[in-house]
């Protein structure tokens, strides 16, 4: 009985270190941490087509406190406002400070989850922000092969977030993001980026 105990302790921990492998983490991963999030960016990537309807996207982000309560979610919203600052992550930062009454949001130890990766302008807005924990979908290459948008130089960013105490997961739900670019380009649907 023993031995088949422990047979399937064995098997349900490789499930989850296979079920995890592609998630990345500047820390030790933590399944729970993963499930969570898992459950948040699938709602959010869920959430897209109602914001792109009304000419926002094709990213959503959304804050959350310390007991799992939903703070804000936002989508982008750089082409319906006509502001190359108005980033799902920047959004939802600036939400979040505005409902909270504050321009530092660390002593309320938040959590960001947003359908992909931060880009270099996202990474400084997250750093500077008091945001303690972050949780994306799809990487900036997929995202940038997707549309073209271009995510900037980031280098070391997941060590320079754990230098500041910054906790970072990404890769979480990454296909049905990548179905949610492919969606939203092949519709047709403005992807926004500087002329050069």
């Amino acid at each position: 009985m023993k031995r088949l105990l422990i047979t399937i302790i064995i098997l349900a921990l490789q499930f989850v270190c296979v079920a995890n492998a592609k998630v990345i983490s500047n820390e030790k991963i933590d399944t729970v941490k993963v499930e969570t999030a898992s459950k948040i960016i699938t709602e959010l990537q869920n959430d897209m087509q109602s914001f792109t309807k009304n000419g926002s996207g094709p990213f959503v982000a959304a804050i959350y406190d310390n007991n799992g309560e939903l703070v804000v979610k936002v989508a982008n919203s750089v082409v319906n406002e006509h502001c190359s600052n108005n980033h799902a992550e920047m959004n939802a930062i600036k939400a979040a400070e505005q409902k909270l009454g504050t321009y530092d949001l660390a002593p309320y130890n938040l959590k960001l989850y947003v359908t992909a990766e931060p880009c270099i302008m996202c990474v400084g807005g997250i750093m500077w922000s008091g945001i303690k924990e972050v949780y994306y979908g799809v990487p900036s290459k997929t995202v940038e092969e997707i549309t073209g948008f271009d995510e900037g130089f980031k280098p070391h960013w997941f060590k320079e977030f754990k230098k500041r105490g910054i906790v970072v997961y990404g890769n979480i739900e990454p296909e049905l993001g990548k179905q949610e670019l492919h969606k939203y380009v092949n519709d047709g649907k403005k992807v926004y980026k500087p002329s050069r």
